[in-house]
């Protein structure tokens, strides 16, 4: 989670300058170029979420949101401005009625097809459309929708009375956006998930019915074969065997109403999540078998991990089986009974992300839908830390990929929910409560969140980094300064107000001007992965805080992630390894599938199921609970870029009691691939600059690349793109 300042190169100076000099493009010279649907930037993923998160039901009544909902604009206008050295055929598709101007000439009727002579151009389409995303598909030889188009939702410009429309507007344009819907028949509002069928492992009687297992945690469309009758089906889905065998309190349901004039195979309607399904239905109905489609999104698995301990490896496997059933449309919180977008929620996923599909897709998609429109009236999900989560999700998204034109673009949208969080401070310039904020922090039995809380004033102390680095990227100095200015200020008085040299930690909370004598793990470990601490106050806090039983244990998953990611950044990769062995492992040892929403070691029975006052509440397949993924990646592969797209990055491997451990890492050049023993370590990388850090007994050997003796046994070797470096070294293990 390091921020790194970095700033605009200075061919991309020359390169503003020449596209402000001359508006035309010349496409002369260019290939044949594929065109893609475009959209307003934001609005695609606004309608995606909000038809998504329209789906959730509690046992078959309609649930919406919590938080508002947004809509795409109706009529938007694109643009290019071009040059051809030769004639162009374009085919035209549009969602949505649409008006075309060529060089300021309306083209009379809707033709799909349009002659565009050589020369230079201007090509503006307006698209209206009240149900979809107002979208455009233009596909030419050489004119095609591409990123290279301009948007905008309003429209400045007037005709006079002789007919002459003005020649300047003070209409704000936009660079468009897009995905993946690259053929004109390939339309955005068509959009749907991928499906695989999938089959039963067991089926057994269940009173008048049937109870079917899946074998595991999955997702997808029930599906009747060889369906015969008139009647009625009851279904009683479940993550447990338990659930789906209540079928008064099962969280999810459905019914089927069947009268014999269908296909007798039958695919229900609304996807779902379960392992169990039981299946009651009217002795006038029948059924040869039950089987189920599979809804996925086909992403692919970048990043690997196996090792000497066949628990960890397991415990990997169904971390990245986890993540992949909450990696939707967009990160999902969990796939039973929520299956909204939460930004705390999605903040970890992202993270997840790197290490094993680094899908940029799908964090540009999930940021921007919990970002919505202006103007914003409430913290994104409500909730006060999901707001400065999504600033910090934003710069951790640029350090990892490198995408600065997506911070060039939503710069905006983050400068106006920035203002919202700040106008939101008390006199003394922090954060707390106000009516209709939800301050979450964790699910934790008697946590108190009046006041000033010191993690909410941690997060927006590294919020105003994130934005003070997001100005600098986006060209905007007064807002650097501005943004750097209030982080200092912010983490001076954090300091001076809530640390205690006397408990040598971050104290909870501060009410009505009176710091209470409360010591939580939230803000200590934050800070400790933030570089807050000097090495004294770390190592004080791992001692008095995170190695102290007398403080509040955490037992969700979700801050479990975060206390064993400051323990692995204090050293204590061996310590970490054995509570995960034993967290993630007790979950297996339980029969999970996929990884909780919550998992107390204290609990029994049916009490693992319980949450929210419901006895089947809590979700058995939760994105947060796939953290290994990235701890393993991070901390023990021990991989982490430097610099923005991995132009720089770092390995740290540690075996932490491992015999051996290999693994890959994704990054945007390719992947980096490690195989780490206690007497070899061999490393190839597709791209970037890296650094190797080791520690040996020895002076390690490479034949590759210099060594060079840091001290206190350590040592740094630097290792090239394309190459297979081989190190030999002498373990301390």
């Amino acid at each position: 989670m390091m921020m790194i300042v970095r700033n605009i190169p200075i061919f991309a100076i020359i390169m503003i300058g020449a596209i402000m000099f001359s508006p035309y493009k010349s496409i002369a010279q260019e290939q044949k170029a594929e065109a893609t649907w475009i959209w307003y930037p934001g609005d695609y993923e606004i309608w995606l979420s909000n038809k998504m998160q329209a789906r959730r039901t509690e046992r078959g009544a309609f649930l919406p949101p919590l938080w508002r909902y947004y809509s795409p604009y109706a009529l938007v206008t694109f643009k290019k401005d071009f040059e051809l050295d030769e004639p162009d055929e374009i085919t035209i598709a549009t969602e949505g009625d649409f008006k075309l101007q060529l060089d300021g000439k309306l083209i009379h009727g809707r033709s799909k097809t349009l002659q565009v002579p050589s020369g230079k151009h201007s090509i503006v389409i307006k698209v209206y459309n009240q149900e979809a995303v107002p979208a455009l598909y233009i596909q030419g030889n050489r004119l095609v929708t591409d990123h290279t188009w301009e948007v905008t939702f309003e429209d400045k410009e007037w005709i006079d009375e002789t007919g002459k429309a003005s020649d300047q507007s003070g209409t704000n344009w936009e660079t468009v956006g897009s995905w993946n819907f690259d053929n004109a028949e390939e339309k955005p509002s068509l959009f749907k998930l991928e499906t695989t069928p999938q089959y039963a492992t067991s089926v057994k009687d269940a009173g008048k019915g049937q109870l079917i297992d899946f074998g595991k945690e999955t997702f997808g469309y029930i599906r009747f074969h060889g369906l015969k009758g008139t009647g009625n089906i009851s279904l009683y889905y479940g993550e447990s065997e338990q659930e789906a065998l209540d079928a008064e309190f099962c969280e999810t349901l459905d019914e089927l109403t069947f009268d014999g004039s269908q296909a007798s195979e039958v695919t229900l309607e609304n996807s779902m999540a379960f392992r169990y399904v039981q299946i009651q239905a009217d002795q006038s109905i029948e059924y040869d078998s039950v089987s189920m489609l599979y809804e996925y999104l086909p992403v692919t698995y970048h990043g690997k991990f196996k090792s000497s301990d066949e628990l960890l490896n397991e415990i990997w496997d169904v971390s990245a089986y986890t993540m992949h059933l909450n990696t939707r449309e967009f990160f999902l919180d969990g796939i039973k009974r929520d299956r909204w977008i939460w930004s705390g929620d999605a903040y970890q996923s992202y993270l997840m992300n790197y290490y094993l599909f680094f899908d940029n897709e799908s964090v540009k998609r999930t940021l921007l839908a919990l970002r919505g429109k202006e103007p914003v009236a409430s913290h994104l999900n409500t909730i006060m830390d999901y707001s400065l989560y999504w600033f910090i999700g934003i710069y951790d998204y640029y350090l990892f990929s490198g995408d600065e034109d997506f911070i060039k673009n939503f710069y905006p949208r983050m400068v106006s929910l920035m203002d919202f969080c700040l106008d939101r401070r008390n006199e003394s310039g922090m954060m707390e409560g106000l009516p209709g904020d939800w301050i979450f922090i964790d699910w934790a039995d008697g946590l108190s969140k009046e006041g000033e809380v010191s993690f909410e004033q941690l997060l927006l102390a590294r919020s105003l980094e994130a934005m003070a680095l997001s100005a600098e990227i986006a060209g905007d100095q007064e807002g650097k300064e501005k943004y750097q200015i209030l982080a200092d200020a912010l983490r001076d008085k954090l300091f001076e107000v809530f640390w205690s040299e006397e408990k040598k930690a971050l104290m909870h909370q501060r009410v009505d001007g009176e710091v209470l004598d409360t010591i939580t793990r939230y803000a200590n470990m934050f800070a400790i992965f933030f570089d807050y601490f000097s090495d004294e106050q770390k190592n004080a806090v791992k001692e008095h805080v995170l190695l102290n039983e007398e403080i509040q244990k955490i037992t969700t998953p979700y801050m479990r992630f975060y206390e064993l990611e400051a323990l692995c950044a204090m050293g204590e990769q061996a310590f970490v390894l054995e509570e995960i062995r034993d967290y993630w492992g007790g979950m297996l040892d339980l029969g999970a599938t996929s990884f909780w929403e919550k998992y107390d070691p204290q609990e029994s029975g049916e009490e693992h199921l319980e949450m929210y006052g419901r006895p089947y509440g809590k979700s058995l397949c939760h994105a947060w609970g796939a953290s290994p993924i990235y701890l393993f990646g991070k901390y023990y592969l021990g991989v982490k870029p430097t610099s923005p797209g991995y132009e720089n990055y770092v390995i740290e491997p540690h075996l932490a009691g491992l015999e051996w451990m290999e693994g890959e890492v994704p990054t945007p050049f390719g992947n980096i691939s490690l195989s780490i023993s206690m007497a070899e370590i061999k490393v190839h990388s597709a791209g970037g600059q890296g650094t190797l850090t080791i520690k040996s007994k020895t002076k390690p050997i490479s034949n590759t690349a210099e060594v060079v003796a840091m001290g206190e046994d350590v040592y740094e070797l630097k290792i090239t793109p394309e190459t297979k470096h081989q190190i030999t070294y002498t373990s301390f293990q």
